[in-house]
């Protein structure tokens, strides 16, 4: 199941989140195929980065969970909220998704 995670930063935190960027983009690195996209949510300027929107590709949401909980972003407390939902995708669907229907 595809589990979508929406997080939002603290806006007084935005040195957190360039202190822990590097360690951050190692976790997803690190996780295989379990990370299927992601990639920050922008401002209005397109350049200031205010959260992160990242699919995830797991059993079930306690792995989900699990996965978010563990980034280097959560542990150092940059995010405000996080929302996490099960996710069909069913528009655009790349070819390695495409049979996992």
């Amino acid at each position: 199941m595809l589990y979508v995670l929406y997080c939002l930063d603290d806006p007084a935190k935005n040195d957190v989140r360039m202190a822990t960027r590097g360690a951050h983009l190692d976790h997803i690195a690190a996780s295989g195929d379990l990370v299927r996209v992601a990639g920050p949510l922008l401002a209005d300027d397109g350049v200031t980065m205010v959260g992160s929107l990242i699919v995830l590709e797991a059993p079930d949401r306690a792995t989900a969970e699990a996965w978010a909980r563990s980034d280097p972003y959560a542990k150092a407390g940059l995010f405000k909220s996080v929302d996490i939902r099960p996710w069909k995708w069913s528009i655009g669907v790349p070819a390695p998704l495409a049979s996992k229907d």
